[in-house]
């Protein structure tokens, strides 16, 4: 065990985790050159598509120390956007140490920094390594000091290196072995293994990673899952290397996978405990909190008799990605689907795209929203949750209604104050802090509302500081809130998919958007289209799709207007009929286009 090493990397979006994870793969010879690609822990296509990690990546490598030692490095990549930070959160369980990478060129990010909180408050060693020093754009000085500032350590103990070049790897093989402590636990004592991910295999089941802290896991064995209370035979155990290898037995400090032929993936919980079902361990693990989701959409087949189909690939999805959180719900419009709980925009967007590339499930995603509370003015009301805006109450009956506040932090440079500001007060936020980090970064904190950053306020900030601003949040509380519920109308008939709660003050301007749109896709019918954005009963915007109609009067050639008179009367009787009796039908794409307000 004195020779094991269990570390993970941790940085913000684009710091070069996966690159420098390349050079350590290549510098213990885990990969062959052969073999050897960029990004090669990332398997996904999404992922080398966008350069960005979805996915927390397990491998184990060797290494021959100059001290004449073989050690077993244990390594966890990891993803740095804010989306993914539960991923982080997992491997983090599962290490002793973590390398805190910066990039020399940007220095320390928002991610950086709640990355940092995180690996701090599971006890872990932080080992600094400030990456792309080769980089002529390189702040080597000055990040180096943002580092001491933020962590308290010596400038000696920072390494350089570069993920491109290979420069500094010794180093940071020197480091891991000196300051990251080998891990404990008493191979003899009963199993005590936590589960920090699971893949489904359509061949082998479901296959369960772990990192063994107490006892040894041999083969074979019968094992227990505390949590559910199923016991199962690890017909096979092995190490996680580029493929998996399997091992005759595994104990204390190591991380391997198991495989126990389940089927079933709601079988098997991310954070459960695995035991020895004749030798159970006293207590299971205190695994890590559950996910607490920021943002929800209805997910819909776009044909009703693939919803079993669809409730089998989001259980699927939810093994590899135990951050998605999904429960039936049923539409007017839309038929039976789901509501998905995500951590934010980008991850409903790959969880969308992994559904369509991975299962063949094409569906229709709508209006995202978060969660409220309300609270009706009848005796003896408790607040409930709120989670669509067909569940708030009528205006008459209800008394107040609550909505999440978060306290958002973004760090960016001086010169992009102004129209950060602008952007935050429009978007209802108020600025609590702000602290210059050095003369050329600046962190400024607000307090806002969470349903005003779920849709585009990320890239709106993006496009506004050119790139530079980056962008953290976290909770903070439910506050009173004046928030109306707005339905969209077609004829009369409200469009449940398309009603959202908003803020009386924005409902006017958004209702304005939404009716323009659905104008422009809506095809033409026989009869005259009302489409209104309503608040209860007031309709506070409307636009109107004139009827397709033949001209009936084209036959009468001069002769007494009166005649034209009736035919004219004819056809508006018979449009009248009509429109009562039709309906309008939304096609699928306009659910789509029609979130995209902004284009």
């Amino acid at each position: 065990m004195k020779n094991i090493r269990n570390f993970c990397v941790i940085a913000h979006i684009d710091h070069g985790k996966s690159t420098l994870s390349d050079r350590l793969l290549e510098f213990t010879k885990t990969i062959s050159e052969r073999e050897m690609q960029d990004q090669a822990l990332d398997d996904m296509d999404l992922e080398r598509e966008r350069g960005i990690t979805i996915k927390s990546h397990a491998i184990q490598m060797y290494y021959n120390h100059t001290d004449g030692e073989k050690y077993t490095f244990n390594l966890i990549d990891t993803p740095g956007h804010v989306d993914f930070s539960y991923e982080v959160s997992r491997s983090l369980a599962a290490c002793e140490g973590a390398l805190l990478l910066v990039d020399a060129s940007q220095g320390i990010q928002a991610q950086t920094i709640s990355n940092l909180y995180l690996a701090i408050d599971n006890d872990l060693e932080i080992i600094p390594v400030l990456n792309k020093v080769d980089m002529e754009s390189a702040m080597v000085d000055e990040v180096s000091d943002q580092v001491i500032d933020l962590i308290g350590c010596e400038k000696e103990e920072i390494v350089l290196a570069s993920g491109k070049t290979g420069l500094g790897v010794q180093d940071i093989m020197n480091a891991i072995i000196d300051r990251i402590p080998p891990p404990e636990g008493d191979p003899g004592a009963p199993l005590q293994a936590l589960i920090f991910d699971s893949v489904f295999n359509s061949y082998r089941g479901v296959i369960a990673y772990f990192r063994i802290l107490n006892g040894t896991l041999k083969s074979r064995d019968k094992v227990r899952f505390v949590n559910t209370g199923k016991e199962y035979d690890a017909d096979e155990i092995g190490v996680l290397q580029l493929n998996q290898v399997p091992q005759k037995q595994l104990s204390a400090g190591d991380v391997g996978y198991v495989i126990t032929g389940i089927k079933e993936s709601k079988e098997i919980k991310v954070g459960d405990t695995i035991t020895h079902a004749a030798r159970p361990c006293a207590e299971a693990i205190q695994g890590f909190e559950d996910v607490k989701p920021m943002v929800f959409a209805g997910i819909f087949p776009i044909e009703n008799e693939d919803y079993e189909d669809l409730r089998d690939s989001l259980e699927k999805l939810q093994l590899n990605d135990a951050s998605l959180v999904f429960e039936p719900e049923t539409s007017v419009a839309l038929g039976f689907g789901f509501r998905c709980g995500f951590l934010g925009m980008l991850h409903l967007e790959i969880i969308q795209e992994r559904l369509s590339r991975e299962f063949d499930m094409e569906v229709i995603t709508t209006v995202p929203n978060v969660t409220y509370f309300a609270k009706t003015n009848k005796k003896d009301s408790e607040k409930f949750l709120v989670k669509t805006p067909a569940d708030l109450p009528d205006p008459s009956t209800l008394a107040f209604v609550e909505e999440p506040f978060i306290v958002a932090q973004i760090i960016t440079k001086p010169e992009y104050i102004g129209q950060i500001m602008k952007l935050a007060m429009d978007k209802r936020g108020t600025l609590t802090k702000q602290i210059y980090l050095t003369t050329t970064r600046v962190e400024l904190t607000f307090e806002m509302p969470l349903a005003e950053i779920v849709f585009d306020f990320y890239d709106k900030l993006k496009s506004i500081s050119r790139g530079y601003a980056s962008f953290d949040y976290s909770p903070l509380n439910y506050q009173q809130s004046d928030l109306v519920k707005l339905d969209i109308k077609l004829n009369g008939d409200p469009v449940d998919a398309l009603s959202a709660l908003v803020h009386r003050q924005k409902a006017e301007s958004f209702g304005r958007k939404i009716c323009k749109r659905l104008r422009e896709l809506l095809p033409r019918q026989q009869f005259k289209i009302a489409i209104q954005a309503a608040i209860g009963a007031k309709v506070i915007a409307r636009e109107t799709i004139s009827a397709l109609r033949k001209d009936v009067t084209a036959k009468c050639y001069g002769g007494d207007i009166t005649r034209k008179r009736k035919l004219l009367e004819k056809q508006k009787k018979g449009k009248k009929k009509m429109r009562q009796i039709g309906n309008v039908e939304v096609p699928q794409k306009a659910f789509i286009q029609v979130l995209k307000l902004d284009e």
